[in-house]
């Protein structure tokens, strides 16, 4: 099977169904790097180590770099999130409408909510929609675990954010604050191009999984079998598109986010925002080696409660965090029910055009 560029191209151009569709999913990589762009500056801007403009510039030089990463493990789990046969072309662009629909409302309310779990959630529900039953339609031990990690992924950050400034403390009590800071601005240049090319490892790859499963549902059906029955190699010109896209939306990121990640949940000095990037960014590289497509937002507001749950409790503003969370809650029913709404206006409006 040819996969190359322009052989795809010209297959797509036969299909200008499946072509809209893919121009979507593109769309939805550029909302989550817009959207989740505050994860990867909100600290490095909430410490004043960059301004906003450089810092989305340097997030996203290091989010692209990740092209080049830690292979593509995430991508194929969510290329396989729902069995093959519940793949359509209409549900894939249900899923990814649910997904686009609930990140510009949350967006628009200023809530870091995971963009990861929106498009599994509409994905999902789009899929039973679909399907007509909520049995085997998923495959449930993908689903569970993503599931699992909204609140081990939030529950690893806090872990070594705490850890990462206990020992910071210990090496550096005799040192004057003013040094300290000094030194990490410094050092949270390096710790935020980790946590950017983390995010990469694991937020571009989903979009990536999601252009999988349309293509061999379409263009590539032959390959259909071999899909279902091992591990995906993705052609690297669909890699370098995804990676751009997202890379590009980070260019254009939201400050509302940041103002609620960097500045509101807790006051971060340089050491702070150091050591939460630090957790961030191993958090996210073990979760993409390991295949699970978790929540950036999650897991750097984890990092950023456990580094200011360090100096007291009462460092971490709980209002901000418990309405954070309730968003995380949320995601994945509610960008699954526009899942659903969508599949039924999509399918109706097929049908109607003959198509």
């Amino acid at each position: 099977m040819d996969t190359s560029f322009f052989h795809t191209l010209a297959a797509l151009a036969l299909q200008p169904w499946v072509l809209l569709i893919l121009a979507v999913a593109l769309v939805f990589d550029f909302i989550n790097g817009f959207h989740d762009a505050a994860n990867a500056i909100a600290t490095v801007v909430g410490t004043r180590v960059l301004r906003p403009g450089a810092a989305v510039l340097w997030a996203a030089f290091w989010c692209f770099s990740a092209a080049w990463g830690v292979g593509m493990a995430v991508a194929n789990t969510v290329a396989k999130f729902v069995h093959v046969e519940w793949v359509t072309p209409e549900v894939i662009f249900a899923g990814l409408m649910g997904a686009i629909i609930w990140g510009l409302i949350t967006w628009f309310f200023g809530l870091p909510t995971s963009s990861s779990h929106a498009l599994l959630g509409g994905f999902s529900g789009a899929a039973i929609a679909h399907a007509g039953k909520l049995t085997g339609v998923i495959h449930m031990e993908r689903f569970l675990t993503t599931v699992a990690f909204i609140v081990i992924a939030p529950l690893i950050g806090f872990a070594l954010g705490f850890l990462l400034v206990v020992l910071v403390i210990r090496i550096f009590w005799r040192t004057a604050p003013g040094k300290i800071d000094r030194r990490f601005r410094i050092v949270q240049l390096f710790s935020s191009a980790a946590y950017s090319f983390g995010f990469g490892t694991n937020d571009a790859q989903k979009t990536m999984g999601i252009v999988a499963a349309l293509f061999y549902a379409t263009i590539w059906r032959e390959q259909q079998a071999a899909f279902e029955a091992g591990a995906i190699e993705f052609p690297f010109w669909i890699v370098i598109v995804c990676y751009g896209a997202i890379a590009t939306g980070m260019l254009f990121g939201g400050w509302r986010i940041v103002r609620t990640m960097g500045m509101r949940l807790t006051r971060l000095q340089p050491y702070g925002g150091a050591c939460a990037e630090t957790a961030g960014a191993i958090s996210l590289l073990f979760a993409s080696w390991l295949g699970v497509p978790v929540s950036t937002t999650q897991t750097i507001a984890g990092a950023i409660v456990g580094v200011g749950s360090v100096q007291r409790l009462s460092a971490v503003r709980w209002g901000i965090a418990a309405r954070v969370v309730w968003a995380w809650v949320l995601t994945i029913p509610m960008s699954g029910l526009v899942g659903v709404l969508s599949f039924y206006a999509v399918h109706a409006w097929r049908g109607a055009a003959g198509g």
